[in-house]
């Protein structure tokens, strides 16, 4: 859950922000009465009754010096929080506000829709430079490569393709795979393998376990094609006491104890999605034929680019293509602005291995689908790692 701070004694403005904040950015808010500014960054701290916030929302009812002077503290003292200041965006005040730090300058009338999309752009903004802030990792240890299996929408198959991905990694690289279910409420990875796992990611990521790897194996569950699962929790509830932190140094373990770390994150951008992609040395984004999937994964693109959180290794997955859908590949490579690199046609097989919790790579079912995921899985091969850097990122076409 993120959290908002408002220093304003404007109700109406109070209101639009709880408003902006429900739903979607699943936000908590807590305001502060002008007055707190008098005291500096101490005194505001000191009256917050919880957490440090990601963004901080200065006036309206805030006078533009005492705003901008505690800004420019916030910036040096707290670069991870995002600052917003309610005020007329004047030229000469937006340009002042720029340099003490502040994000964005919004007006007192901005709409509420408006406002939760700048809100959520702050959030993202603050949730990227808290990645940064994480202490690299120790020279001299072989890092395996962190696969982050993303859509911005859900129903695209993204988990069929994640766990079809591990398991075909897992012939590659045998008992050096792990998948890590990171759609805290509602993964199924668990189900998608056929496991019952004894422990999840939540046991995981606290107590011994996340400061000891040798502890975390033990957490993990076996998979018969050779690779390991850490699921996600069996209540959806449990999701509110992993953080963005955790999932760092979770991925940061992981990393160091097998050759191929993939993860399936829940649909969107949320903040364990975000912390994920720090550490990504690839991004598989699936996408499905339709018009809505096509353009979330072009505003996906488009967020993450400003962000700076695009990996270097970007294998991009059309999922369900059929030539009967009225939009053709290049349709979709044209709107998403990068090749498609590897086409999945639909299939009756891979819903049917879904519904059986057995991957089509773990069986010998041939048909297009199954070598165009064969194709995904050959995308990290170290045996083709030779192969010239545009055959290897060319699309590839399932007829």
């Amino acid at each position: 859950m993120s959290r908002f701070v408002a220093i304003t004694a404007v109700r109406d403005f109070e209101s639009r922000v709880r408003q902006a904040i429900t739903g979607a950015l699943h936000g908590d808010l807590e305001t502060l009465s002008p007055e707190v500014l008098q005291g500096g960054t101490d005194d505001v701290f000191k009256r917050l009754t919880g957490a440090p916030p990601e963004v901080m929302i200065l006036g309206p009812g805030v006078k533009s010096d005492d705003a901008l002077k505690l800004a420019t503290v916030f910036d040096l003292q707290y670069p991870e929080i995002s600052l917003l200041l309610v005020s007329e965006p004047e030229p000469d005040l937006v340009l002042r506000a720029m340099h003490a730090g502040v994000r964005d300058v919004i007006s007192p009338e901005i709409e509420v829709n408006e406002l939760r999309v700048l809100l959520e752009r702050a959030c993202l903004a603050a949730a990227s430079r808290r990645r940064g802030m994480q202490p690299a990792a120790e020279p001299g240890h072989e890092r395996g490569r962190v696969i982050a299996v993303m859509s911005p929408k859900g129903g695209v198959g993204k988990t069929t393709v994640a766990t079809n991905l591990a398991v075909g990694l897992g012939a590659v690289a045998p008992m050096s795979v792990v998948i890590v279910d990171l759609d805290l409420q509602f993964g199924d990875v668990a189900s998608g393998l056929l496991l019952e796992p004894e422990h999840s990611i939540t046991e995981a990521v606290h107590g011994s376990a996340a400061q000891d790897s040798m502890v975390l194996k033990a957490f993990l569950t076996v998979h018969p094609a050779g690779i390991y699962a850490l699921c996600a929790p069996s209540r959806p509830s449990e999701s509110d006491y992993i953080t963005a932190e955790h999932v760092s140094r979770l991925l940061n373990q992981l990393a160091t104890e097998f050759k191929y770390v993939v993860v399936d994150t829940a649909p969107g951008l949320g903040e364990h999605c975000l912390a994920t992609l720090e550490l990504a040395t690839d991004g598989v984004w699936v996408c499905g034929m339709d018009v809505p999937s096509i353009r979330g994964l072009r505003k996906s693109f488009s967020v993450l680019k400003e962000l700076q959180l695009l990996p270097q290794g970007r294998h991009t997955v059309l999922n369900f293509a059929d030539r009967k859908s009225g939009i053709s590949v290049q349709d979709v490579e044209a709107t998403i602005g990068v090749p498609i690199d590897t086409v999945i046609p639909r299939s009756r097989n891979l819903p049917f291995s879904t519904n059986r919790g057995v991957p089509v790579l773990q069986g010998t079912t041939r048909d297009s689908a199954t070598k165009g995921l064969r194709k995904l899985v050959e995308r990290f091969d170290p045996r083709l790692a030779t192969a010239p850097q545009s055959k290897q990122h060319r699309r590839v076409v399932v007829s």
